[in-house]
């Protein structure tokens, strides 16, 4: 399982009788407890609005200058309804094309009235996968407001109450897509950041410099240098990294450092030096093979955890297409470590054409199976206790995960609310201008096209 220099290596609308109409609003009410109201601001900071502040069905929606009416007021459900003057938020005809007019409309529970607001400022309808937008990416009062295939555009951003509380929700810890200075053209993290909304990101690869001594890619000083200036920008930007231990190449410090001791001493010097939430410990070469390895990496995180409490400890490993090996997992369980995320890199499989999207599914549930086994885990405890490094574009094993492909990795997150959704890398996240290469992906997209996907994960 490697990430070599290549690359590392998603209509009910009739008359109802009075009773019914009753069980309906009750059905399909939302408690302030899982609500959140207030203005809904866009382009020119002006205002998502109902036309006329009319409650009759087929309303258009609007942007307008912000006013404090009743109009303009929007409740966004924990139900993934949006709602005004008693009405939802409504994609006219059910359609999914782009241009299709937003309206208010009796709530019905269609697929048309659920929204999701992303950590990047989008609303989002997942059946359409579209973005709202206002129309033409004109400010003027009455602009109408459609739906549209995302684009990133000032057009499709919106500050909106959340419905737990508060503002958008920021991008949680689990979305950390893997950034990496040592090739590939590394791209400015504030550029991807204020493009997708992601604020987290995997910072690779600590190794040992041929002592148990932690330098970035084994060379490079610890602090000081460039992936520091990463940390800092990425921090002064409202946002947080997690630096990976591993990779598939260089020395690794679970193989020079002699004891579980001195490799949980190298793993707190990385800690103290940048006061962290969270590490990664990425194995995929053959150094972890050894049996005596594994047990000194799992001695050490061990440790780690004791000494540091709430730090949230994932573990990276390879898998093959019904899962993972079991030899590390189960030596972990016996051992009594627990960890935060088992994580499967889900690619390299070996041949073009195949569904990656499926056969991510399908690796997922055999790690689900391998943690049901060695920990005890219900179905749900296990889902929760994994996660998902995906890569995207083309592999070094010539297969093509695509961005339809994401989609169906972030639905099956989303559905099992998986502990980490990350992927190699953000260096790769763009359009190649010939072949693939470490700072392009090898299909057709947009920059930051993959990380827009995974950055919709709510966990």
């Amino acid at each position: 399982m490697s990430r070599q220099s290549l690359a590392r290596s998603a209509a009910l609308r009739g008359t109802l009788t009075t009773a019914v109409l009753a069980l309906s609003a009750s059905a399909l009410s939302v408690s302030s407890a899982s609500a959140a109201t207030g203005t809904i601001t866009g382009l020119a900071g002006k205002c998502l609005d109902v036309a006329g502040a009319n409650s009759a069905n087929g309303t258009a929606v609007q942007l307008y200058d912000c006013n404090g009416t009743a109009a303009q007021q929007w409740t966004v459900g924990s139900d993934g309804t949006i709602r005004a003057l008693g009405k939802c938020l409504d994609v006219t005809g059910n359609s999914t094309a782009n241009g299709a007019r937003l309206q208010l409309w009796d709530c019905t529970g269609g697929p048309n009235q659920k929204w999701t607001v992303t950590s990047a400022h989008d609303i989002v309808n997942p059946q359409a996968d579209k973005c709202a937008d206002v129309t033409g990416n004109t400010s003027a009062n009455g602009t109408p407001i459609q739906i549209w295939s995302c684009t990133g555009g000032a057009n499709q951003k919106w500050t909106a109450p959340a419905a737990g509380g508060g503002t958008t929700p920021a991008a949680p810890m689990a979305v950390a897509p893997y950034i990496y200075n040592g090739w590939g053209s590394p791209p400015n993290p504030v550029t991807v950041m204020n493009a997708t909304g992601v604020k987290w990101f995997t910072l690779a690869f600590v190794l040992s410099n041929g002592y148990c001594n932690p330098q970035w890619d084994g060379s490079r000083a610890l602090t000081g240098g460039v992936d520091q200036q990463t940390v800092n920008t990425v921090r002064a930007n409202g946002g947080d990294v997690i630096p990976s231990f591993g990779g598939y190449s260089g020395n690794k410090l679970e193989s020079s450092c002699s004891s579980a001791g001195e490799l949980a001493a190298a793993y707190q010097k990385v800690i103290n030096a940048y006061g962290l939430k969270a590490i990664d410990i990425d194995i995929e070469a053959d150094a972890y093979s050894n049996t005596t390895v594994q047990q000194r990496t799992v001695d050490a995180l061990k440790t780690i955890k004791a000494n540091n409490p709430g730090i949230k400890v994932y573990v990276t490993i390879g898998t093959g297409q019904s899962g993972p090996d079991t030899g590390l997992i189960n030596r972990a369980a016996a051992s009594g470590l627990t960890v935060d995320g088992w994580t499967i890199m889900p690619f390299d499989f070996g041949g073009a054409g195949q569904n990656m999207g499926t056969l991510t599914q399908r690796a997922a549930e055999g790690l689900k199976t391998a943690l049901k086994n060695a920990y005890g885990y219900s179905d749900d405890q296990a889902y929760r206790d994994m996660g998902i490094s995906s890569m995207n574009g083309i592999t070094d094993q010539n297969e093509t995960v695509t961005g339809a492909d994401f989609q169906t990795i972030l639905g099956y997150a989303q559905q099992h609310h998986l502990a980490r959704l990350t992927f190699w890398s953000v260096n790769r996240d763009r359009p190649c201008t010939s072949g693939v290469a470490d700072s392009c992906s090898g299909v057709s997209q947009q920059d930051w096209d993959y990380t827009r996907v995974f950055a919709k994960y709510t966990g």
